[in-house]
Formats: structure tokens, sequence, C-alpha cells
């Protein structure tokens, strides 16, 4: 048995979203993030009811490996869906998204919680910086506000 000190990092941030909550949560989906998500396309997604719920799990790629998301926490009356995101041999991650009604429509408080499960992941663990977490969440609230505004996702070319 091997216990250790974890190698981790927790990141918060509040988006400022152009919609109300009853609009914004069905979106944190891995079904209806597609919609607003340019390139979203999980490989499989097990849900009895075809989107987001409580028990839902679904895989994804993440760099040369696959994810594996099991939602712990869907609660639609109270804005608030919780995501375990495990990368074998890289990181646990653990999500938090809480939204709020907000004069310009919702505040999204979203927090990420990366540990270490081995040296791959001891990279990403520091790499996961405040600047590239800010620029993560910028890059996705600009996504979903677009698609807020004018229900398309944002198409950009690469450069």
């Amino acid at each position: 048995m091997n216990i250790a000190s974890p190698r981790r990092v927790s990141h918060s941030h509040v988006q400022r979203l152009v919609a109300a909550p009853d609009r914004v949560f069905p979106l944190m989906c891995p079904v209806r993030e597609a919609d607003w998500l340019d390139g979203w396309d999980p490989s499989r997604v097990a849900s009895r009811s075809g989107v987001a719920e409580p028990d839902c799990v679904f895989v994804t790629a993440s760099g040369a490996h696959e994810a594996i998301w099991y939602i712990t926490q869907h609660r639609p009356e109270a804005g608030f869906v919780e995501m375990l995101k495990v990368t074998p041999q890289v990181t646990a991650c653990r999500l938090t998204i809480q939204l709020r009604a907000a004069a310009h429509g919702t505040d999204a408080e979203i927090a990420y919680t990366h540990t270490s499960l081995g040296p791959e992941g001891d990279d990403f663990v520091e790499a996961f910086t405040s600047a590239a977490w800010l620029e993560f969440m910028g890059n996705w609230e600009r996504r979903l506000n677009h698609y807020l505004r004018h229900g398309t996702a944002l198409r950009e070319v690469a450069r």
C-alpha cells in the first residue's frame, strides 16, 4: 500500500452568462454541450433520459487517454451539478457548477480539483496554473455566451 500526500490543484471562477439559470442549466450536460462547444464529442454516454442525470456516465478523449466522467449530483432545481472525471494513470478530478440568478442572467461558479495519479498527472497539475485556468474559463464563457445569444456554436477558424 502506498499512502502519500496528494499532488493536487484547485481553481474556481465565476462566469457571467447572458441567460437565466433555467436556460443555462440544461447545457451543463455531456449531450447538450455539443450544441455550444465546437468539437465536443463524447464517445459514449450512459443515460436513461438521454441527457445529464444522476449516475450518468460518459467517456471523452483526454489527450492520448480516455477520461471517464460520472455525474454524482444533478439538481436542476438548485442549479447544481457535480461530476467526477477519472483519466486513468493521469488525474482524478472533481468538477462542480453552481448557477445563481443575476441581473445580467446567471453567475456560474465553476470549480475544478485535479489530483495526480502518476507522473503524467504530476505534469498536468504543475501546468494547471491560474493563468491556464483563466484562459480555459474565458474560452468556455465566451463560447457559452455566444450560443446563448445566437443559438449556434462559435466556430473558430484555425490560424
